[in-house]
């Protein structure tokens, strides 16, 4: 049997990142390829037990790493982890993000909660791609080495319409999704030499823990003809995306950004 690839998905025990993780792991019925994989996550491991089991049942090895991917010291004992338990890496998804822990105006907005929001979804995020790119050119370069047959490494951001839809009620986390977005540009580049793809995708309106706390009010624009498709995205609806560039489907496309928002940005009259 051929070897699985191995893909990570940061914050990939809820949400989104649930989502991806599921997809990448495939349907047994399909010709997809299939990736093992490991999801990090803030939460000790016995509080993710259901969302991993829902993984591993699809057919694939599953590993749970504890991580904060905005401190320094997790990301390194967390590729560490992952290089012990598979000895390899292939895709990573950098997924993790958080929301302002309060919703303020940007006249009021305070320094402590913009540096917790960029750290985890722009600074932590930059560094791991920095960190598993050293990686996945040793990797390509020992299996050259080898006589082993190139395999494609990918790199895929998760942004967010906020990248360019303004709302000033949580400026920190617009800020952080732009600044990804400039990420996804700048590494799509710089790795180009090494064949490694970068691309990035921007889920609009979607139904996760995240936006649970809106659900009412986006249900009601939704319905007002917000979105030209008109419904909740779905974190599958990201998934499919993902696995779809993990897979190599987007092979000649290094750098491109993927909406999965219903239409809801496409300009209107």
């Amino acid at each position: 049997m051929k070897k699985r690839r191995v893909a990570l998905v940061t914050g990939g025990t809820r949400g989104i990142g649930l989502g991806i993780a599921k997809c990448l792991a495939g349907d047994p019925a399909s010709n997809r390829e299939s990736f093992d994989l490991v999801v990090c996550g803030v939460r000790e491991a016995d509080q993710v037990g259901e969302s991993i089991e829902a993984i591993k049942k699809l057919g694939v090895d599953v590993l749970y790493c504890r991580c904060d991917v905005a401190v320094t010291e997790a990301r390194q004992a967390m590729l560490d982890q992952i290089e012990s338990h598979f000895g390899r890496l292939d895709v990573l998804v950098n997924n993790a993000g958080v929301a302002p822990k309060r919703r303020l105006d940007m006249m009021e907005a305070t320094e402590e909660d913009f540096e917790w929001v960029l750290k985890t979804n722009l600074q932590g995020p930059y560094f791991l791609t920095q960190q598993v790119s050293n990686w996945f050119v040793r990797q390509g370069k020992s299996e050259s080495d080898n006589g082993v047959p190139s395999q494609t490494r990918t790199i895929i951001n998760v942004s967010s319409i906020s990248a360019t839809v303004a709302s000033p009620s949580r400026g920190e986390y617009c800020i952080s999704k732009a600044g990804v977005s400039m990420a996804t540009r700048l590494w799509a580049v710089r790795l180009a030499e090494y064949g490694i793809p970068v691309f990035e995708v921007r889920p609009g309106i979607t139904a996760t823990d995240m936006t649970s706390a809106v659900k009412e009010k986006y249900d009601r624009l939704i319905a007002e003809g917000l979105i030209p498709q008109s419904r909740w995205g779905q974190p599958e609806d990201t998934g499919k995306i993902v696995a779809a560039m993990a897979c190599g489907d987007f092979g000649y496309s290094t750098g491109q950004v993927v909406m999965v928002d219903g239409g809801m940005t496409i300009p209107r009259l």
